[in-house]
């Protein structure tokens, strides 16, 4: 497929990224710049600001061993299962940049059929994750992340979740009452981050905000050891203004 552009033509740049791409997405383990040179007629000194940009873009990437693969960004303009896997990389790429700017583990969850989720989160040495050791669909009355998810239900939402799940006491911080319970996520300001310090476990400090995209509950919520617990306000602020990246993420 060698590449003969007319050189007068004002498009010929998107015509040789084109050709690249294309050759790339023929070899799915990978194709080096020589390679590539070769198939498309290129020269390798233009051909490495090209794939420079290409790269920038995440229209490809580079593997191990100095191969071009076709990237994330040209993923997400197809569909199926590569897009899906495409999205949920973009999306794990998105927390662990989270993470390492708050310096705690991040985590997604949402509000599906009846039930917490929590569908994808980034921990690290030094960013550890909670300690499920009560499965979160059964805490919602206490964690920051059933809070947040319970307070973009409705009423009769909240009540048909806690006939299911009762409001144990976890920790001596556990609310069991449903009236305080309701009273304080009624309360809650939308725009500020709902806290658990020390309510679903002792020693962990959590905070979580919501994404909402149509009628989907979500929330983007963070943990941190209790010795950590002076930076969670400022986390918890960073997290709300990082919300809305992810969200986009979530909705492309």
């Amino acid at each position: 497929m060698t590449l003969k552009p007319e050189p007068t033509a004002p498009f010929h740049s998107v015509q040789h990224a084109l050709r690249v791409l294309e050759t790339v997405s023929e070899h799915g383990d990978g194709v080096t710049d020589a390679q590539i040179s070769r198939e498309t007629g290129l020269p390798v000194g233009h051909l490495t600001s090209l794939l420079l940009m290409l790269r920038r873009e995440g229209y490809v990437e580079q593997i191990t061993d100095g191969a071009y693969v076709i990237g994330s960004s040209l993923l997400l303009l197809g569909s199926g299962a590569a897009r899906r896997q495409a999205l949920e990389t973009k999306l794990q790429q998105s927390l662990a940049q989270l993470r390492d700017s708050v310096g705690a583990a991040v985590y997604i969850s949402r509000y599906v059929d009846g039930e917490i989720r929590v569908t994808q989160y980034a921990d690290g040495p030094h960013a550890p994750a909670v300690n499920e050791w009560v499965d979160f669909r059964s805490s919602a009355h206490a964690s920051a992340v059933g809070k947040c998810l319970l307070a973009q239900l409705d009423q009769n939402g909240r009540r048909d979740h806690l006939s299911r799940h009762k409001t144990a006491r976890l920790t001596s911080r556990t609310i069991t009452s449903e009236k305080v319970l309701f009273s304080k996520l009624d309360s809650q300001p939308a725009t500020v981050p709902v806290l658990d310090i020390q309510e679903y476990a002792v020693g962990t400090v959590c905070a979580a905000v919501p994404l909402t995209a149509g009628s989907a509950a979500g929330c983007l919520a963070l943990s941190l050891p209790i010795e950590d617990a002076h930076r969670l306000r400022t986390a918890a602020d960073t997290l709300n203004r990082r919300a809305a990246p992810v969200l986009l993420s979530l909705a492309l």
